[in-house]
Parts: structure tokens; sequence; C-alpha cells
């Protein structure tokens, strides 16, 4: 099962570069907290961060599950100059934060 097996945890260039860093944490607290053991995840979780209310709210979705999505509401301010999309990929325990034109 992915991300059940955390060895090592990194974030692309791009997305150091693109966002702060306690952004790139809530990724990881998302997973660790309210994802694990809550649904079955696949390699590459999607997320999408959104503007509520000039707050940061991060939108997590995964493609073998069309029909869900979830919301998690944050405290930081939200930045329209951050990219839009990032995914937190599994390779055999190595787990990367990526944006979404890295991923391609």
């Amino acid at each position: 099962m992915a991300f059940s097996n955390t060895r090592r945890r990194y974030a692309s260039f791009d997305t150091v570069q693109s966002i702060p860093g306690p952004v790139i944490d809530v990724f990881w607290y998302l997973i660790d907290n309210y994802l694990k053991g809550t649904f079955v995840l696949s390699n590459v979780l999607n997320f999408e961060l959104l503007n509520h209310k000039g707050e940061l709210s991060v939108r997590f979705t995964q493609d073998d599950m069309p029909d869900f999505s979830a919301i998690f509401d944050t405290t930081y301010e939200f930045d329209s100059k951050w990219p839009r999309f990032f995914h937190a990929v599994d390779n055999v325990g190595r787990e990367t934060i990526m944006t979404g034109n890295e991923i391609m």
C-alpha cells in the first residue's frame, strides 16, 4: 500500500521554489494525519490549492477515486502566484511532492 513504508521524503526543486516550506509540510501533515489509514492510497496523490476567503484550502483527490474529494482548510494566507496543482508520489518509500508540471 502506498505511503505506508516511508523511507525518505523530498520536495522537488520547482516545489521548493514556488511555495513556502510550511505549505509543503501541510501536504505531509494531511497524508500522515488524515489520509493514511482512512483511504487506500495510490502511488500518486493529487492536491489542488484553493483560495477560501483569502486563506489556503487544499483539495485532495486520487485518480482511482474519481467521485471523491476532500477539502482541508488551513490558516495560511493564500497566494495566487503559487502553482495550483501538486502531487505526492510514492516510489517504493521515497515520497516526493512535485508540481503539476513536473509529473506530466
